[in-house]
């Protein structure tokens, strides 16, 4: 922060106690308290947050906070960061490649601390170190749907909650294939990672996942790391016997009507798989709803089920928000289900990822030329121009060119708008169900 304000900034990793090893340090707890009070949520016991040290430490999360020195008398804990930030790398499928994605999480500012210009320092300052260690793009999950917009975010994929009526049982359309097993949870918290990873190389829009995700399909881990013991799981096998998928899951207490299965975690290599898991939950007695807060969009299930109108969609929401950093990086890493060429110039409130391309797209593959503000546009060839956060939203295919013209993201002709969507359109809309 600025000499003089009274706050500071720290960037560390989670940390163990050098006196307790089994605890903690200071800094550390202190850090996770603050985001305890940021999201409402309980405070943490002392075993908790050193169970979950090791786990950041795995995923190679960097925390960030700060910190007011000027804390008066009775304020809660002055060791304590009034504003947190945490940034962590895993893949994204694009389409065409798994690219390393900087992903920022556990952003809070306090009530008190608000309009000091804290979260516009954290997030443009982590910003401009991501794109010069190379990072080709961020992303995040938003708990509030006002706030990144301005910072050049743009939605780019989205989820369902759904619930399917399961009385007498689920008859799906499609013929049964493979086989499901209940899982050995002592066994799954090692599988769960190997069929995400199929997930992920065969799904657009699948992001990688901290090691947390495997612990919770296992039961190890619930809300808090601390185990659950109405967990359960089953593994789906492919006809030549590799798994291939998993759905963790608990039944709500008796009390709840009608008697609901809620789906924890439900990851599959393919929509093969993923039928049959839902065949398998379909299957279970004394169940007549199932629910599932994490579903795609494109959902074959549905359109599987012998009587669809089982299927309830109960929510909509934005999940993975997605900013270019290096547009030209983006662009080549990304798959293209149709040819074509554009220039494509992109505008960016933080001027992080502002300029002009020449997008010339062959195969499903796209060669990117920078273009400078003198250089004039190949003959015959579109020009369309994206605000960066439209630019986010329209990288994976979740949202028309369309769409976002009507919406004021993207400005040009309309024969320049529609090129633009014929290059970017894809065949199914991306599905993330990493939430960060």
């Amino acid at each position: 922060m600025e000499p003089g304000s009274g706050l500071r900034t720290e960037r560390f990793q989670a940390a163990l106690s050098t006196v307790d090893p089994g605890s903690a340090d200071k800094r550390t707890a202190d850090w996770f308290q603050a985001v305890a009070l940021g999201f409402h949520d309980a405070r943490y016991e002392s075993k908790h947050i050193s169970a979950v040290v090791e786990a950041y430490g795995q995923d190679g999360r960097w925390l960030t906070g700060v910190y007011d020195d000027e804390a008066p008398e009775y304020a809660w804990n002055p060791a304590a960061p009034v504003a947190t930030y945490a940034t962590m790398t895993h893949e994204l499928n694009t389409g065409g490649a798994l690219l390393p994605i900087h992903q920022i999480t556990s952003v809070t500012v306090r009530p008190t601390h608000r309009r000091r210009g804290i979260l516009r320092q954290m997030i443009t300052s982590d910003l401009s170190r991501a794109k010069d260690e190379g990072f080709a793009a961020a992303a995040l999950t938003a708990s509030e749907a006002v706030i990144y917009g301005r910072f050049g975010f743009g939605v780019a994929t989205s989820e369902r909650s759904v619930e399917v009526d399961a009385r007498g049982r689920l008859e799906l359309t499609v013929p049964p294939s493979g086989t499901a097993a209940v899982a050995d949870l002592a066994k799954l918290e090692a599988l769960a990672p190997e069929i995400f990873r199929a997930h992920l190389e065969h799904t657009r829009g699948a992001l990688g996942r901290q090691v947390g995700y495997a612990k919770r399909a296992a039961g190890l881990w619930g809300d808090l790391p601390e185990p659950e013991k109405d967990v359960r799981a089953a593994v789906h096998y492919d006809p030549s016997g590799t798994p291939d998928g998993y759905v963790s899951y608990k039944f709500l207490p008796w009390e709840t009507e009608p008697h609901t299965l809620k789906v924890l975690d439900l990851v599959a290599a393919d929509d093969t798989a993923r039928l049959e898991l839902w065949r398998y939950l379909g299957s279970i007695d004394l169940v007549e709803r199932i629910s599932q807060a994490a579903a795609p969009e494109a959902d074959p299930l549905p359109w599987a089920l012998a009587d669809r109108r089982r299927y309830a969609v109960k929510a909509h929401e934005d999940q993975l928000w997605v900013r270019a950093l290096d547009p030209a990086a983006m662009l080549r890493a990304r798959g293209f289900d149709a040819d074509g060429a554009l220039v494509l110039a992109i505008t960016d409130p933080l001027d992080l990822a502002s300029g002009r391309w020449l997008v010339q797209v062959d195969a499903g593959a796209a060669v990117v030329t920078a273009l400078s503000a003198e250089d004039k546009p190949p003959s015959g060839v579109p020009v369309v121009e994206a605000d960066a956060a439209a630019f986010g939203s329209l990288y994976l295919g979740s949202v028309s060119a369309q769409i976002l013209a009507a919406a004021g993201g993207i400005r040009g002709s309309s024969g320049a708008v529609e090129a633009l969507g014929r290059l970017f359109d894809v065949a199914r809309a991306p599905y993330c169900s990493t939430h960060f």
